[in-house]
């Protein structure tokens, strides 16, 4: 029947010259508008496109900076009585400090219980067992300590404190000292003669537990202490924000009393207790320095070398302001 769309063929539904199916049917789409145009940085094959993924690229390889990096969230106990006492003595973060149920008072615990609560550190009673546990087995004497990890300084918080204080940078760095004593005595030292912070490698080298806070007798509250991924090429970068870099180092070129770059922007690199600098980090050094001994035969540890190095730089700064 004529006019029957049901009938096979009887509209063509395409093609050209159909009157059935308008050009406003069929390139609706493509009428539609695209909506606003993107901006160029947001434009591929654009070179503020380009521009803009370089950018993002650097910043990606470029290490994150905070002001302070923590170590871990593993904590620390100290277990002692005298060992509780010399942390609470020596301003450590602890966290809590826990007794044992039944323990006999004594001028030590009567102390520590007194410092806790001046500071604020929360005190809890335990049952012994408990304490035995968490101290894992340590001869804890009815007491212990909990110890947050140590949060570190980012290298160039060091450069920044210097700035803040409107004097020359004086850092000292570490390349893999190991015993936590020794660090603790550098950054009593570092305290105590006027270094605006402390360096130490990542890995292979002592961090700041609570030996080195204990060692440093309270200076650890005071003077930062920051972690570096690579020590050469935190070198480098000090270096490059004008700091002379030296090294102590038994066949130095140059005797420490006649270092003449004292009263400027310094870091001093201390090497291990054994083996002292390592190989590539006294070439990167841009002067190796010798402490005077009157035998040969007699070598510092790096606790001690550091403070007559320190010692020596203190005296020649004051001298040049006069």
């Amino acid at each position: 029947m004529a006019g029957n769309s049901s009938r096979r063929g009887a509209i063509k539904k395409t093609g050209k010259g159909n009157p059935t199916a308008g050009s406003g049917g069929r390139v609706r789409r493509g009428l539609e508008g695209k909506g606003p145009t993107p901006k160029a940085k947001d434009r591929e094959g654009h070179v503020a496109y380009k521009k803009r993924q370089r950018a993002e690229k650097t910043a990606a390889k470029r290490p994150k900076r905070s002001a302070r990096v923590s170590k871990g969230s593993d904590l620390e106990w100290i277990a002692g009585r005298n060992s509780v006492v010399e942390a609470l003595r020596a301003h450590m973060p602890v966290a809590g400090v826990y007794v044992a149920e039944g323990t006999e008072r004594d001028g030590r615990l009567r102390e520590a219980f007194k410092i806790a609560a001046d500071r604020g550190i929360s005190l809890l009673e335990v049952p012994r067992a408990e304490l035995d546990r968490i101290t894992q087995g340590a001869v804890h004497q009815g007491l212990a300590a909990k110890v947050p990890a140590y949060e570190y300084a980012h290298p160039e918080d060091l450069l920044d404190r210097a700035a803040e204080a409107k004097e020359p940078p004086l850092i000292v760095m570490l390349d893999s000292v190991t015993d936590p004593r020794n660090l603790g005595a550098v950054v009593r030292s570092a305290a105590g003669f006027g270094a605006h912070g402390v360096v130490v490698p990542e890995r292979r080298a002592a961090g700041m537990t609570a030996a080195a806070w204990k060692t440093s007798a309270g200076a650890a509250a005071r003077l930062p202490v920051a972690q570096a991924t690579n020590l050469n090429r935190q070198i480098k970068a000090y270096q490059e924000a004008g700091c002379m870099v030296v090294g102590l180092a038994a066949d130095g070129e140059v005797s420490l009393p006649d270092l003449d770059l004292a009263d400027g922007p310094l870091v001093v690199v201390v090497g291990s207790e054994g083996e002292g600098l390592s190989r590539l980090v006294a070439e990167n050094c841009d002067l190796l320095v010798s402490i005077p001994m009157v035998s040969s035969l007699e070598s510092l540890n790096a606790g001690v070398a550091a403070s007559v190095a320190l010692y020596a730089v203190a005296e020649k700064r004051k001298a040049a302001l006069g």
